[in-house]
């Protein structure tokens, strides 16, 4: 699916990184009295490596494209490019190196002293590198005052015989600094650092002394920047133990928190100074309120159940402790079916967070809608209405209540039906990505208890599916993916329940390269539906460029009369491939799939395009 979303009131449409009606004024302004320029950068010694890691740290080099303005700016951009490529000999551990630059033949001191250049444009600019030999650490110490951290400095990365490379220097002082702040000393540093070179000997001795400062615990809670959301709301939501020790983890969680109310474009969380006896260090969170108005529309297509589109309105903060108000709205299957028979939705949904605590929500909807695939023709209504528990960062939960009456047409004949029920559902999520997962486990288990109040039937529903992921390669660029998914009706018949909850396989979203919701049981002919369900999907995804991708996928499954499956009937297989295209909000998806096995209304193949993985 494709989707996008702009805030009102907006100048602009944003979808995979390309703009459309953007204000003139985002566009850059114009630099007075550009002085353009002509620079070569070449090195004495030294790999190909080294050279195209010069050439990409330069600024000189890479921003030929952009003159500063007048001559005052190329001096100031070539003093600020020789400090970076000295930085960046450092990275490989080379510390008796030179970098001198001319500007139009004059060594950039004596341009620095003149604050002239001769005429001639572009003006020459030649940067010569003489990267001298690379350094080992010599003598290496580590000192952790106040605490019992290990002073090996192996433990920290530095280890004697080694390449210096500055960037193992700056990651030990992080790790130490990051390892105390972990233990509860918010004010930790590193009070000293140590760094000789001896050119003698190509050696470089280092000794970094950290500092624990006092050890702090979580004190009072403030918020800054609100306009309409309640501070008090805030402070509820972050859930920062006053009085627990000081935790990285907790500002993270707590962050996390705030970002997934959908009500902020920024948050800053500002330490204070640790005071009193027990150490108590007060906390400002900052925040940027968003703009209260969302639209958004999508759309999504596929061979064998043509166009859909879909829009929403949205309003945050409705009262000022993070509710949200939607409005929805699809049309499916267009171009496929006649207007009366497409597939129509529509949909208001009410979420109100911190009813019973910050980790609890309260959701409600009422939504109609039109169903019109092969099998069946479903009109309904539902209302609905949950309690939702999030246990963990990767667990949640949710219970409710649901109320559904439909009208349907299928195999055998019209019925309308009334069910009264009480879902609930439980999903554990710990994927790196949700729209490009490389790793992790995504499972969800749903159980709803039923009876229709029409037809004087009880039943129940589950299903529950598994999709998991594993990198091949420390690169991520093969990827083995896997899901399987399960379902079962406990019911008198399969008459007795609406066609539009019977159990069906096929489609982009089960079977690729079947029809939508075409295979299972069949009466005369025609696909009824069953009580069981089991769907098989294996995906080897090949990342080829960083943009492109190509995935080869095999799905099987198939629905059965009983509520246990008997595998009277064999499982269908679909079989293809398709194309990625990796975008900012996610992989533009293109699959081809073709049908091993088609039966009745099955295509020969079938195409499907969205945003992100199949699963």
């Amino acid at each position: 699916m494709l989707l996008a979303t702009a805030s009102l009131p907006g100048h602009a449409f944003e979808i995979f990184g390309w703009k459309f009606f953007e204000a003139s004024q985002e566009q850059a302004e114009a630099v007075p009295d550009p002085t353009p320029y002509e620079a070569e950068l070449s090195v004495s010694s030294g790999s190909e490596e080294l050279t195209d890691q010069l050439k990409s740290a330069s600024l000189l080099i890479q921003q030929q494209d952009k003159p500063p303005s007048g001559e005052a700016g190329l001096i100031a951009r070539a003093l600020s490019d020789r400090e970076r490529l000295i930085a960046q000999l450092y990275a490989d551990g080379r510390y008796g190196g030179t970098v001198d630059v001319s500007l139009a033949g004059l060594p950039l001191e004596t341009a620095l002293e003149q604050s002239d250049l001769p005429d001639g444009r572009p003006v020459k600019v030649a940067i010569l590198v003489s990267p001298g030999p690379v350094f080992t650490f010599g003598k290496v110490a580590v000192d952790t005052r106040g605490s019992d951290l290990s002073t090996d400095p192996t433990f920290w990365g530095l280890t004697s015989g080694e390449t210096a490379a500055s960037g193992k220097i700056l990651s030990a002082e992080r790790q130490l600094v990051s390892v105390l702040r972990g233990r509860g000393y918010p004010k930790a540093r590193i009070a000293e650092r140590r760094i000789t070179a001896d050119h003698a000997s190509n050696t470089l001795d280092v000794t970094l002394i950290s500092d624990t400062g006092p050890q702090a615990r979580f004190g009072r809670v403030s918020v800054s920047g609100t306009e309409v959301t309640d501070p008090d709301f805030v402070v509820q939501q972050a859930m920062l133990p006053q009085g627990g020790i000081y935790s990285p983890e907790d500002l993270a969680r707590a962050r996390k928190r705030l970002n997934e109310l959908g009500i902020f474009s920024s948050i800053r969380f500002v330490e204070g100074d640790i005071a009193g006896p027990d150490g108590s260090l007060p906390i400002l969170i900052e925040v940027s309120e968003r703009k209260r108005h969302v639209v958004g529309a999508g759309a999504s297509w596929s061979s064998t159940e043509g166009f859909g589109v879909e829009a929403y309105w949205r309003r945050r903060n409705l009262f000022g402790r993070g509710e949200l108000l939607s409005v929805e709205g699809s049309v499916g299957r267009i171009g496929d079916k006649s207007i009366a028979d497409q597939e129509y939705s529509a949909r208001i949904a009410f979420e109100k967070p911190g009813v019973f605590g910050p980790l609890t929500s309260f959701s409600t909807s009422l939504g109609a809608k039109q169903e019109n695939p092969d099998a069946y023709k479903s009109r309904s209504v539902t209302f609905d209405a949950y309690l939702n528990r999030e246990f963990s960062e990767q667990l949640k939960g949710r219970a409710g209540a649901e109320v559904y009456y439909a009208n349907e047409e299928d195999v055998f004949g019209n019925e309308n039906y009334l069910l009264v029920g009480l879902p609930t559902d439980l999903t554990f999520d710990n994927r790196d990505d949700k729209l490009n997962p490389s790793k992790g486990i995504f499972a969800a288990l749903y159980a709803e208890p039923a009876y229709d109040a029409l037809n004087s039937n009880a039943m129940g529903f589950v299903k529950g599916t598994v999709s998991s992921y594993y990198a091949l390669d420390e690169a991520k660029r093969f990827i083995l993916a896997g899901r399987v998914s399960a379902g079962s009706i406990l019911a008198p018949s399969v008459e007795s329940v609406p066609a539009s909850r019977r159990l069906i396989a096929g489609g982009g979203g089960s079977i690729r390269g079947y029809a939508y919701r075409n295979v299972g049981p069949r009466v005369n002919g025609e696909v009824a539906g069953g009580r069981s369900l089991i769907e098989l999907s294996g995906e080897v995804r090949v990342k080829v460029t960083d943009t492109i991708g190509i995935v080869g996928f095999v799905d099987a499954g198939n629905a059965y009369e009983d509520s246990v499956p008997d595998f009277s009937e064999e499982l269908k297989v679909g079989v293809g491939a398709g194309l990625r295209y990796f975008t900012p909000i996610g992989p533009l998806r293109v699959d081809a799939a073709i049908p091993l096995d088609p039966e009745q209304d099955d295509p020969d193949f079938a195409l499907y395009v969205g945003l992100s993985q199949a699963f």
